[in-house]
């Protein structure tokens, strides 16, 4: 039906033709995707639509089906990404132009690009399905498909850094209570360094490991120590057993190599956090925008695999602290502070947290924060690294539940 030169449907025809694209969209290679759901917004009124993905470092927003690449930095589609947040332009005279957040769970993976000649609110309601349907969709489909790595890949990756990228979880994960994200550089040439974690009801579990070297085989010790993880958390072991599952299975398989690591968890309902520190850096705490120094160290304990002097009979220790709502933890490897410029000036362990209580003040989302912070590192030497570094951000926001149906 026409009203005003303008497509008009009914609630029932748009569920109709939504739930036809729904269907179709199991059985459609990765464009062939973007296709139906251009079709789809045709059908219902709408203007171009187009997807960006964000590339593997996060700084620019790579379309699927043809146009410009853009700036993550510097353009409304980048702003509508950092700040995870719909951005509304007018695209002329009698046209909009609607950038929407694509989200798989907590992590952002690109934007939504659709133009419309106005936005009411069941206009705005079908757009925001779409973006999550897109975006269900290409996570589903790039598990299997090498069409989304491909155009989201300035280079090729070195062999190692390809093993421990088929290991890595998505960069955000978490739910009202809390969440976690992770960061890692350089991009196409890991070594050693990697993360994990994983959320259940009530417990978000997270892993940060640095192996020894920067070879394919400080790669593979990385990987056998994140399944070794895997293995005891999704057997239900305990912290403490699920460090000793990984501190076998590197001496049983890698007993020439060693990793530093944490090994944590964060209680949902209680805030308890708990860790097992493994000769890794010590985590920091930032509590009401301040750095509350000395607050997580303990007693160091050597790295994992060293065949010979740990045993089964020497327990790791799990330690434990309570966090207050908003606290955040961060845990990292030593090529964060440890970055230099040409001069030898490290990047420095006051100026790391100083970034993250600054950002924190500022209302910033953890996922931003870090992408902005291991940008600068990279800038600080100036894209040249010695070292792989990683970072992961873990808060803790109560306040922020999302009501359980009952």
């Amino acid at each position: 039906m026409e009203e005003g030169g303008e497509k008009v449907i009914s609630l029932g025809e748009s569920e109709r033709l939504f739930q036809e694209l729904v269907r179709s969209v199991h059985g459609c290679a990765p464009l062939e995707v973007l296709e139906a759901a251009d079709r789809y917004g045709a059908a219902i009124g709408l203007g171009k639509i187009t997807v960006h993905l964000v590339d593997l470092q996060q700084r620019l927003l790579v379309p699927l089906t043809g146009g410009p690449i853009l700036d993550v930095d510097s353009t409304v589609a980048g702003e509508a990404y950092r700040s995870d947040t719909l951005r509304l332009v007018e695209a002329g005279p009698d046209a909009l132009s609607l950038w929407f957040p694509l989200k798989d769970g907590a992590d952002r993976i690109g934007v939504l690009h659709i133009r419309a000649a106005h936005l009411d609110e069941p206009t705005l309601r079908r757009c925001q399905t779409l973006a999550s349907l897109l975006a269900l969709v290409i996570t589903s489909k790039r598990a299997y498909s090498d069409t989304y790595v491909r155009r989201t890949r300035a280079r090729n990756a070195q062999l190692r850094t390809e093993m421990l990228r088929a290991f890595l979880p998505p960069r955000t994960l978490g739910a009202g209570r809390g969440v976690s994200t992770a960061v890692l550089e350089p991009a196409y040439e890991l070594g050693g360094d990697a993360f994990d974690h994983s959320i259940t009801r009530d417990t978000l579990h997270a892993v940060i490991l640095d192996a020894m070297g920067h070879d394919l085989a400080s790669g593979l010790t990385a990987s056998v120590a994140m399944a070794g993880a895997r293995s005891g958390r999704r057997n239900g072991a305990s912290l403490a057993e699920l460090t000793a599952n990984v501190e076998r299975a590197l001496i049983t398989w890698l007993p020439e190599r060693f990793c530093t690591a944490i090994f944590a968890t964060l209680d949902l309902s209680t805030g308890v956090f708990s860790w097992a520190n493994c000769g890794h850096p010590v985590p920091l705490l930032i509590r009401r925008q301040r750095l509350v120094e000395g607050a997580m160290e303990r007693t160091p304990e050597l790295p994992l695999g060293l065949d010979g002097m740990l045993s089964d009979a020497f327990p790791r220790t799990v330690h434990e602290i309570a966090l207050e709502p908003g606290d955040q933890v961060l845990l990292y490897t030593d090529g964060v502070t440890e970055a230099h410029d040409s001069e030898g000036n490290l990047f420095g362990l006051e100026r790391f947290a100083d970034f993250v209580i600054r950002a924190a003040s500022a209302d910033e989302p953890a996922p931003e924060t870090l992408r902005r912070l291991i940008h600068a590192i990279t800038e600080h030497q100036h894209g040249s690294f010695s070292d792989d570094a990683t970072i992961m951000l873990l808060e803790w926001t109560p306040d922020r539940e999302v009501p359980r149906p009952r």
